[in-house]
């Protein structure tokens, strides 16, 4: 028995004892260390871009800011977690288990609750002030801008660009994307990025283009607009494109900018898409007795039906937030207006600072529901 107990023993004291301190127990100080060397990163990385708007000429020119800038925005963010580590690993080990994935998710939750969040409860709020946010005005904002005519008109203007834009851009997609699939690989190569290059440009540029598209010139003068040159063949008065109202066709050309740019996006995710479908099933509708027609209808565009609403789904999202094609094309005029245009007047050109809070608050709300229903679109697509 006292050989057993003598073994029971020495085997208990080779194990690490239950009352024993965790394995990190001992490094509060490490946690300690990794907590301040946090606030002091955050700390000088607010200060540093702080000290960049307030006194940039103590930096001595803009290539030293930028260079600046970019060691801070790359550098401070390493040290950063490099302290973060240090502080989970400074933990208990269990606590640390925990602690890890929430850790690390942190910052970014934190940036985006500082670029994302506060400026969206602060906007709210400003909405209920009067146009320099010194006093609270209620439902006043509210009032004035769904009385307002210019506001009911850039509604009905945004109404119009989520009809046709988002189901056109898809159509245009789906179609350029079955053609392009037809052809042999170079030819696909080529046609695809002739069609995907106005991606790469930007909404200003763009606009631009379509200006000179559009460009009128007098009665009697050479037209340089390529819609004209081609209007005036068949009449002999040139016409302002932008300035007909009549059946929005003013608009509709301004969608047209935005369906050119946004083709290429749809053709790319749907040529993807449609090179998924299994090629069994294709040739087994052929065997059936299948048309290419009910083909693609019956047995491609079901299966490719969550890439078409997901592109759906973001282009409404830009139409929804669409700016600068106004802005630089008619800059609302003309019954051209939309809600981000109309925000920008009302806050830059109006100085009407309350109004325009109410009306970011209208699109916020406005998108929202178009969110929600793209992350849970996500994620029946994820589990599928």
């Amino acid at each position: 028995m006292s050989d057993v107990t003598i073994d029971t023993n020495r085997t208990a004291a080779r194990r690490p004892d239950a009352d024993a301190p965790e394995p990190g127990a001992a490094n509060w100080l490490k946690a300690g260390i990794g907590l301040v060397g946090m606030v002091v990163v955050v700390w000088a990385i607010i200060n540093l871009f702080l000290a960049f708007g307030y006194y940039p000429e103590k930096f001595h020119g803009k290539v030293v800011i930028g260079i600046l800038a970019i060691i801070a925005g790359v550098g401070g963010p390493a040290v950063l977690f490099y302290f973060l580590n240090m502080f989970v690993e400074g933990l208990p080990r269990r606590l640390s288990g925990r602690v890890i994935p929430y850790a690390f998710l942190l910052p970014g939750l934190g940036l985006m609750s500082i670029m994302l969040i506060y400026p969206a409860i602060q906007t709210i709020n400003y909405s209920f002030a009067n146009e320099d946010s010194s006093k609270y005005v209620g439902f006043d904002n509210y009032r004035t801008i769904f009385g307002d005519k210019d506001f009911r008109e850039s509604i009905f203007n945004n109404l119009l660009w989520l009809i046709i834009v988002p189901a056109i851009v898809v159509a245009i997609g789906v179609v350029v994307a079955v053609l392009a699939d037809k052809l042999s690989k170079r030819g696909e190569q080529i046609s695809k990025s002739i069609i995907f290059v106005p991606m790469a440009i930007s909404f200003v540029g763009a606009s631009a283009i379509w200006g000179l598209v559009y460009a009128y010139n007098n009665k009697g003068q050479t037209q340089i607009g390529l819609l004209n040159a081609l209007y005036t063949k068949l009449t002999d008065n040139p016409q302002t494109w932008y300035q007909i109202s009549t059946a929005r066709l003013n608009s509709l050309l301004l969608m047209v900018i935005l369906i050119w740019l946004q083709v290429g996006f749809s053709m790319i995710l749907l040529s993807s898409a449609i090179k998924g479908v299994p090629e069994d099933t294709l040739e087994a509708a052929r065997i059936d007795g299948a048309s290419e027609w009910q083909i693609f209808w019956r047995v491609v565009v079901p299966q490719i039906k969550g890439t078409m609403i997901t592109v759906y789904i973001t282009v409404v999202i830009l139409v929804l937030k669409v700016f600068d094609i106004v802005y630089v094309s008619t800059n609302g005029a003309y019954k051209t207006n939309v809600i981000a245009n109309l925000f920008f007047n009302k806050l830059f050109a109006d100085n009407q600072a309350g109004q325009a809070a109410a009306i970011v608050v209208i699109l916020l709300l406005a998108v929202t529901p178009v969110l929600i229903y793209q992350v849970r679109h996500f994620r029946r697509e994820e589990m599928a």
